[in-house]
């Protein structure tokens, strides 16, 4: 056993399932391709779900991988401990129906022995107690001693999750010796302490469980592997956890060397300097794989993870920003086993930046306030204050909770969370099952049905045999007229939805009957889903139709699909290649592209990426579409979506030099039958994200006859002949209007006064203050405040409580003259207090407090309470 380093564990482990026959396949993203079951991909098997229930075929038999995944359920004990971490690899070597226990139990001592080296006489096997072949395989087959045989039960060694495949497993142990053992005489394996540590799982997935622990042998049992390559590693570095591995290491050195804090200083900042170096980890691979902040979802858990770094950087005394400095480090420590790493390396780095100074604008003042709350002795945080925390200073609720459980300060998550909802703000819905999820599911009543031939790539016509018909979910033999369907066909050639595209509309010819095809998608076996409407005769299974593509609407979808691989190219060229494509949308009507860049483009920059792309429309290029291996479409520059998975051979887009996508889309042949091109909005619609929408083609003519409508239109409701005269109209007009609001001001603000003159006279006195109150319409929050001052310049020993009306909008100012303050008035106190009656909330110094108030028809109440409020 010798010293061996992450990165050559990782490959060594590759390497020799490779020599067993195994296809190496590279690590999923971390983003669940087609499963909504889970926010993050947790574990080795859940990627390759589908492979196990039979719903896709595996690409071979015997698979091997290295899979990213990231754990959230305990972010608050990262850190904490240097067991936990949210961001890990996990080894796994899969059969799906094909060897077993022999072979996988025989591998598995192989690489231990013989590739790691690791002393036999250190290695435990645990089995699951009623497994006696896993015994016999163990001990006659594979040779080890049957005294480091331990049999333990279904909790420990039996893998299931409800209804569904299921088996025992069996686990290798690794002795690190008494000096880690806690001298219980019980000690051994499954024992909690630091001694023997679980490093691989090998699960027979043999049996089906209906559900009531009825159990049935599957006809071909599966091996499901996982090995945690972090955990491998401190085996064979000698290291106690994670965070001494040899390239997690280097990237804590790194925080180190910024902090100038050093690890094993104290306990507090050992704290921070985990936390820090596990969630750039985290953070890196998250957004290299298409992860985008934001306050739902997977996006929650990243700026969860950036924010709660941050933090802990401001702890050992980083007040600058530096994780995108870090993130250097990450990258390169991983990038020999994920390139996109270093490709992705300026959009991750400018994320995290862009994350990192957005929280440094507030994080300051957050935490004075958090400060203000320890400091005033309360045992709860009100739900309130906590959503003020996270609405105003950007503070996720658990950083909250996190930051005073540390000051033994519970907080009111109910009233928070209530709050939350009144706000409409986004749940969050953290799936933390470690991939048991992943095998939930139901039966497949198109079993057995081969994939659909797309056979659409210029051509919108297509002989094909109805393979099968579905209604209300169900397999049906034959759709009657009047009815609608789902149509799956043996080949077609209409488009289904996907990448982006929209699904192509048609009919189907029948000599049977008349049928609209109203839109098509696809499921994950390929097949093509054709929603059909029967408006007369019937369609059967096993008839046979033409399919035929609205050419129309497809010619229109296709120019949009052209025009979006031409606005990310001019993107990239105008703002920089930190943009990706981040989701898009084309149609008949137009193209909705949504990108990564960080503020809105200014109108020199959208005129420059239009330009851009209508320049490549009047050269009249030809559109290039060939299929290619993935590394012959790589060497050719051509762009990769973010975060997709591809297969071997890929499809190819590519507008001269201009533009080379990956794309399985269809497309018109020539730039020039774009016609034009159009940009009609862009906007923001998340964090970090932007989005334009344009049109071409018939789109441009269309936009163009609205806008020239909506200018004649206006032009004639200005009694103006000329239309050009319309922009000199609207700044006169304009310039009008404002200087008669202006002059309503001045004559609203000279009847306040008069009505102030009259209050000021017979204002009431209550405990030898005087009241002046009133409410007045059509009166704006400012001219209020005017009144408030006015009253306590002239009154030292007055309290003005003034109210105002303006729309559907109210609010209450208060006033509190010098004299009347040393009586104990308190403006901010009477204001809390006044404006709560009439659904508001408010606060303020001692003389001076405003309040906004919702329940105008309870603000007459809210004043006739006025005097017994100043009264306590």
């Amino acid at each position: 056993m010798k010293w061996t380093g992450l990165n050559e564990l990782r490959e060594k482990y590759l390497s020799f399932f490779e020599s067993k026959g195994h296809l190496r396949l590279p690590s999923f993203p971390l983003i669940p391709q087609n499963d909504n079951s889970l926010l993050l991909i947790n574990s080795g098997m859940a990627p390759m779900k589908k492979y196990f229930t039979g719903e896709i075929t595996p690409p071979r038999k015997r698979v091997t991988t290295c899979q990213k995944c990231i754990r959230t359920p305990d972010i608050e004990r990262v850190g904490i401990t240097a067991r936990h971490g949210t961001y890990f690899e996990m080894l796994g070597n899969f059969s799906f129906g094909d060897y077993f226990k022999h072979e996988a139990t025989k591998w598995a001592w192989e690489f231990c022995i013989d590739v790691l080296e690791l002393p036999a006489d250190r290695i435990w096997v645990s089995v699951y107690e009623q497994d006696d072949e896993a015994v016999e395989i163990w001990t006659k087959e594979v040779g080890v001693d049957p005294s480091r045989i331990v049999r333990l039960g279904k909790e420990d060694n039996f893998w299931e999750h409800g209804a569904g495949p299921c088996g025992p497993c069996s686990e290798l142990y690794f002795d690190r010796g008494e000096q880690y053992g806690c001298d219980s005489p019980t000690c051994g394996v499954g024992c909690d302490c630091d001694r023997y540590v679980e490093f691989w799982n090998n699960v027979f997935t043999q049996f089906s469980n209906d559900g009531n622990n009825n159990y049935t042998p599957l006809d071909h049992p599966n091996i499901d592997t996982g090995m945690g390559l972090e955990r491998l590693a401190c085996i064979m570095q000698g290291v106690d956890n994670l965070f001494l591995v040899d390239t997690v290491q280097k990237i804590m050195k790194h925080i180190i060397d910024i902090s100038g804090v050093a690890y094993g200083s104290s306990p507090k900042t050992d704290i921070s300097l985990r936390v820090i170096t596990d969630h750039i980890r985290s953070t890196t691979f998250m957004i290299g794989d298409g992860v985008m902040p934001s306050n739902e979802g997977r996006g929650y858990v990243l700026r969860r993870l950036l924010r709660r770094a941050a933090r802990h950087g401001r702890l050992l005394g980083v007040t600058h920003t530096f994780l995108s400095e870090v993130c250097d480090t990450v990258i390169e420590e991983n990038k020999s086993a994920y390139p996109e790493l270093a490709e992705k390396r300026d959009f991750i780095k400018k994320l995290i930046g862009v994350e990192e100074e957005s929280f440094a604008k507030t994080i300051d003042q957050g935490l004075q306030l958090l400060e203000s709350y320890i400091n005033s002795e309360t045992k709860e945080l009100s739900g309130e204050a906590a959503f003020k925390l996270n609405d105003t200073y950007g503070f996720p609720i658990d950083l909250t909770v996190e930051i005073l459980a540390e000051k033994g300060i519970s907080v009111d998550t109910e009233g928070y969370h209530a709050l939350m909802k009144e706000q409409k703000t986004r749940a969050r819905n953290a799936r933390k099952n470690a991939g048991a999820d992943a095998w939930e599911g139901k039966g497949n009543v198109l079993e057995n049905i081969p994939a659909t031939e797309f056979v659409g790539y210029g051509n919108t016509l297509a002989g094909a045999e109805v393979l099968a018909l579905l209604q209300d979910g169900e397999r049906v033999k034959i759709a009657q007229g009047g009815s609608e369907a789902i149509a799956i066909l043996n080949q077609s050639s209409f488009y289904a939805e996907s990448g982006g595209q929209v699904g192509d509309i048609g009919i189907f010819e029948s000599d049977k009957a008349i049928i609209k095809v109203l839109d098509t998608t696809k499921n994950h076996s390929g097949l093509f889903l054709h929603k059909i409407l029967i408006e007369a005769g019937e369609l059967s299974e096993g008839d046979t139709v033409t399919a035929k593509v609205d050419f129309e609407a497809r010619a229109a979808t296709e120019r949009n699909h052209t025009a979006a691989h031409l606005l990310q190219a001019a993107l990239r060229q105008v703002l920089g290649t930190h943009v990706e494509q981040a989701g898009q949308l084309v149609s008949p009507k137009g193209v909705r592209f949504d990108f990564t860049h960080f503020s809105a483009l200014t109108e020199h920059e959208l005129a420059s990426v239009e330009y851009a792309v209508n320049l490549e429309i009047l050269q009249s290029i030809d559109v290039f579409t060939k299929e290619m291996p993935i590394d012959e479409a790589k060497k050719l520059g051509a762009m990769a979506l973010f975060g997709e998975k591809y297969g071997d051979v890929v499809r190819v887009v590519k507008v001269d030099d201009f533009s080379i996508e990956l794309c399985g889309g269809t497309h018109i042949s020539n730039t020039a039958r774009l016609g034009l091109f159009k940009i009609v909005s862009e906007a923001s619609v998340a964090s970090g994200v932007r989005r334009i929408e344009a049109v071409t083609g018939e789109g441009v003519l269309e936009l163009l006859d609205s806008t020239l409508k909506t200018v004649k239109d206006s032009a004639a409701a200005m009694k103006l002949n000329n239309p050009s005269e319309l922009v000199r109209r609207s700044v006169q007009l304009s310039t009008e209007l404002k200087d008669k609001d202006k002059e309503i001001e001045k004559l609203n603000a000279r009847l306040a006064n008069m009505q102030i003159e009259s209050k000021l006279a017979n204002a009431a006195e209550v405990n030898g203050l005087r009241l002046v109150k009133g409410i007045f319409k059509d009166t704006t929050p400012d001219a209020l405040r005017q009144m408030c001052d006015r009253i306590k310049d002239t009154m030292p020993d007055g309290v003005a409580v003034l109210a105002c009306t303006n729309g559907d909008k109210g609010n209450i100012c208060v006033a509190v003259g010098k004299e009347a303050l040393t009586k104990g008035a308190h403006a901010g106190n009477i204001i809390r207090e006044v404006a709560a009656l009439a659904g508001g909330k408010g606060g303020g110094r001692p003389d001076s407090a405003m309040a906004g108030i919702k329940e105008l028809d309870k603000l007459e109440g809210a004043m006739d309470s006025v005097e017994e409020i100043l009264k306590k």
